[in-house]
Formats: C-alpha cells, structure tokens, sequence
C-alpha cells in the first residue's frame, strides 16, 4: 500500500535555516572547523534568575497542565510588559501563550484564514510566513521591500496589492532577516491604509528589545486606539531573553480572536509548558539587566564587524537597526566569484571555507546572504576573514579562467 501524504504539506518547503544549521552541524561532527553563523539565537545562557525559578516552580509542584491560553499570572505579566514598554493596556482575554512566536504565529493563520485568503508578505521575509500562510489554506501576496528603501514597504505599494480577498498583512520590525525598524511615521502611513482598507496588521515584534544607535522600536498597536483594535501583536522571550529552548510566544488583540486561538490550541497543544511559563513570569516581572547586557553586546559587535563586512569586494549591506542579522547583497560578490547567485556562493562558502550563512533565497532575496553575529566577536571576526580570503581568491582564478 503507499501511503499519500496530504496536499497542504506537498508543497512546503523545508526551514533553510534549520537545514543549513545541519549541514554545518554535520561537517563539525566530520571534524570540520566550521563556524555557523546561521543560528538565530542568542549565544547566552538563559539569566540565572529565571532558571532558578523554573527549578523553584517544578519543587513546588507547578507540573500540571494549566489552561490552554496559559496561567492567569503569566498573563498578567505580559499585560504589564506592554504597560510598561509600550503604554498599551490588554486584558487577560485578550492575551494566548503558546508554544514559541512561530506556534503562535501558526495559530493565529488557522483561525483568520479561509481558502483564498490573502496575506500581504513583504520581500524579504521570514521564511516560516508564506508556508504557515499557505498550510491554512491561505495564498502569499508578495511585496518586495527595496533595498534603496532600507528593505521598507511603502503605503503606495501596500494599497496597489490589495484586494477584496486581502486579509491580513504582516509587519516585522525590527526584521528578520534585515534588522531594519519601521518609523513610527512609516507605522502611521501603513496604518492608515489598512484601517482604510479593512486589513487585519499582524505586527511580529519578537526583536523588539534588539535596538541599536538612535533607533527605537515602536508597536503600531501604540499608535491610536483604532490601529490597536486592528492589530495582533505577537512577542515572546526568546530572543530578548535567550530563551528559544523554552518555548514561549505570546499574541495580544482582539478578544474573538484571541478566544478562536485559545479554543484551537485546547484541542492541539493543550496549554504551553507549565515549566517554561513560571520561568517567563521571572523574566518579566524580574531584572531586565541582562536583557540591556546583551542588547550592548550585540551592538558591539555590529559596529565592529560592520565596516569588515562591507570592505569584502563584491559585498553591499543596509546596516542594522536591530536583531542580530546582517542581511548583505552579494550579487556582485557571486559574480566575481563564477557563482550564479547567492545561494551557490553561500553553498561553496560552506563547503570550501567553512563558514556556514543562510542563503537569501528562503527570505524571498536570492540576491543576499544573512549572518547571525548571535556569536563570539572571535568566531565573527574569524569569518568575516574567511569570507574575505574567499572572495579574493576565488576572483583570482575566476578572471585566469
């Protein structure tokens, strides 16, 4: 008998984050010097204050199920997260924990989308949205964000791709995989056309914390009353926390659809890790100072391996205002190289110079590579060399040829 695998799974495409972390993996277990920059994660440890509540809370006999849109306290410290942070005010019922942002993320698709249902994705992306979008029976609207405009949607091209089957457009600032932020100018502009056209804003603000120079983040929810009813805000602690083994993300707007959320999971996840959620109460209730330490740590190392990155012949990059990414265009590197595009100058990086990026291609921007500097400013500077020496190189024997 074979066995059929459903239709909606066919036509996904596999994480090329998590594939090229494994490849890597596999080369370093082959006793390769490989140096990964493809993890997006942060290379710190969980702050011992939230650990030792995690252990406090399992001797205590926190080890039960908790209700499926997760424990009322947790919630409360959420609810006081976005007081603090953004001035904004959610009740419980307004809040779901889940499983990590992505889960959460892949909740919320399943309730707002029916077959055909747009969403607008702006170019580049995370790689999981147009595959949670299509697994809901949803169809990715594409919208490139140039790199002349920092990688930013305009609202012109926001109100051109609308339609009546539009039902949502995704906002993720700051970005992954660029590190750029919208203004809350540019928010406005953006809100303005959705509130007008009746879209719903799913506003990913995992990076949030991860800002850098003179940039702030700021939530289109904070903006006006109205914009605040239109959006879904989704957030966890594994970025600004290094919590990502944790597995917590959160969604905070509309109570129908917060409540459609919560009956969903109750019937797939049950209710987060009762564990994780008496951990992240710690994390917000408790100090943020080893959020701001890691937040500078990070900023250090982007000012430093910055300018090295760009003095690669063939290399142009936006510079970062937030997350841990540098996304270069390497279109011209690839062609000085005898490589086609990024993502086979990326492949033989990896293969000849043992530096592992993640190919551009799985953000919708062939032309472009992404770095994670979610690393030691040894291993960085060690890569950027590696890179270099690379590209040199190659362009030698490429002109001989």
């Amino acid at each position: 008998m074979e066995l059929k695998l459903a239709q909606r799974v066919k036509s996904l495409t596999p994480s090329s984050t998590l594939a090229i972390t494994a490849k890597a993996k596999e080369l370093k277990e082959q006793g390769e010097n490989v140096i990964g920059l493809g993890a997006g994660e942060p290379d710190f440890n969980t702050p011992q204050h939230i650990i030792e509540a995690a252990v406090k809370s399992m001797h205590e006999g926190h080890t039960k199920y908790t209700p499926s849109a997760g424990l009322p306290a947790l919630k409360k410290a959420i609810a006081g997260k976005f007081q603090r942070d953004q001035g904004l005010q959610y009740q419980p019922k307004e809040i779901i924990v889940g499983n990590g942002a992505k889960h959460v993320l892949y909740t919320l698709f399943q309730v707002i989308l029916d077959e055909g249902d747009e969403v607008i994705i702006p170019i580049p992306y995370w790689v999981s949205y147009p595959e949670q979008v299509k697994l809901a029976g949803g169809v990715p609207v594409y919208l490139e964000g140039f790199e002349e405009n920092d990688f930013k949607i305009t609202p012109e091209q926001l109100e051109k791709v609308v339609t009546d089957r539009t039902k949502a457009v995704i906002i993720n600032s700051p970005s992954n995989p660029t590190g750029i932020l919208y203004t809350e100018e540019e928010l406005l502009a953006l809100g303005k056309v959705c509130l007008n056209k009746g879209i719903l804003i799913v506003s990913d603000e995992i990076y949030e914390k991860l800002t850098y120079g003179d940039s702030k983040h700021f939530s289109i929810a904070q903006l006006s009353p109205e914009l605040k009813e239109q959006t879904i805000v989704i957030n966890g602690v594994s970025k600004s926390h290094s919590m990502t083994g944790w597995r917590i993300g959160y969604a905070a707007g509309n109570k129908n659809i917060i409540e459609a959320m919560t009956n969903l999971a109750s019937h797939s996840t049950s209710n987060p890790t009762t564990t994780s959620q008496y951990a992240t109460i710690a994390a917000y209730n408790g100090s943020q100072e080893a959020v701001e330490e890691m937040r500078q740590a990070f900023e250090s190392r982007l000012e430093t391996i910055f300018k090295k990155l760009i003095s690669i012949p063939g290399f142009t990059c936006v510079k970062p205002q937030g997350a841990f990414y540098l996304f270069p265009n390497v279109k011209e590197a690839a062609r000085l190289t005898g490589y086609s595009d990024g993502d086979a100058f990326a492949e033989a990086l990896l293969v000849e110079s043992k530096v592992a990026v993640i190919p551009g291609s799985g953000f919708g921007s062939p032309d472009n590579i992404r770095l994670s500097y979610a690393t030691s400013l040894e291993q960085l500077e060690e890569a950027i060399k590696r890179i270099h020496l690379f590209v040199e190189e190659k362009s030698k024997s490429s002109v001989q040829k």
